[in-house]
């Protein structure tokens, strides 16, 4: 079963839980606390493109990445609507290209959570150093291991709406710090009827100390983990924590345009 593509014609409306808006104000406060105020800004996994669009109307030249085509569409009709300039890209963010240099790259919603394969994340990670210009922010979220063992664990989450019902079953493997949704989609047709899509969705939960050591071994710091979207500081506690990681050895000489080899 594909991710997110059924979903993605629903998606914001089963989404109105998440403040938006809120999240938007306080990247936005991040990036200007560290001086970026304007120019590219890049999104990984940035699915219908809200985060993308508050951002746009903040002042950054968006670049909007994600591998669901699906997903993308509804990106693109906000982007018809807002008149707002923004580059999608449908592309995998395992292995995302750009055609130079960021000023910062955001990543909402655990997408990184994702990437189960730690060789895989770690490969993102570089990859975005290697896009960051000199001194660039990444910013992202992740969902922690607390959060899928000790509070959605085996749980299963079943809503009736108007414009769709759904039934969202949850597991979590505590050996491999693996969640898997199994998603039941039953979306109403024009007859009057409801069809059924299913999805599968698999995430994984990352230790902090584990994923500090992966931005250091990518080139960059990780300047700051905090609780997600608030500035109290993260621990192993918090169900979502957002990482500030910058890169910090390149020099505008040296700086490195193209992929990764």
């Amino acid at each position: 079963m594909d991710a997110y593509t059924s979903f993605a014609q629903v998606y914001d409306e089963l989404m109105d839980n998440i403040p938006y808006d809120e999240w938007i104000s306080y990247i936005t406060s991040l990036l200007h606390e560290y001086n970026i105020t304007e120019g590219l800004v890049a999104e990984l996994g940035c699915g219908t493109g809200t985060i993308t669009e508050g951002l746009a109307a903040a002042g950054y030249d968006m670049i909007g990445i994600d591998n669901s085509e699906e997903m993308l569409a509804e990106a693109m009709e906000k982007r018809v609507e807002s008149g707002h300039n923004i580059l999608y890209l449908l592309q995998d963010m395992q292995d995302f290209e750009l055609y130079g240099t960021v000023r910062a790259v955001i990543s909402v919603c655990d997408s990184m959570n994702y990437l189960t394969d730690e060789e895989d994340l770690e490969y993102v990670f570089a990859l975005v150093n290697n896009y960051l210009d000199p001194g660039g922010l990444f910013v992202f979220d992740m969902n922690t291991i607390h959060k899928y063992r000790d509070v959605i664990g085996d749980t299963t989450i079943a809503e009736d709406r108007e414009d769709g019902s759904f039934i969202w079953e949850n597991s979590y493997d505590q050996e491999k710090n693996l969640n898997v949704y199994e998603l039941a989609l039953f979306l109403p047709r024009e007859d009057g009827l409801y069809e059924k899509c299913e999805e599968e969705h698999v995430q994984r939960a990352y230790s902090i100390e584990t994923i500090k050591r992966m931005i250091e071994k990518a080139g960059m710091e990780l300047v700051a983990v905090y609780d997600a979207y608030t500035r109290n500081p993260g621990d192993e506690n918090c169900e979502r924590l957002t990482f500030i990681a910058r890169e910090h050895g390149k020099s505008a000489e040296n700086e490195y345009h193209g992929r990764i080899p």
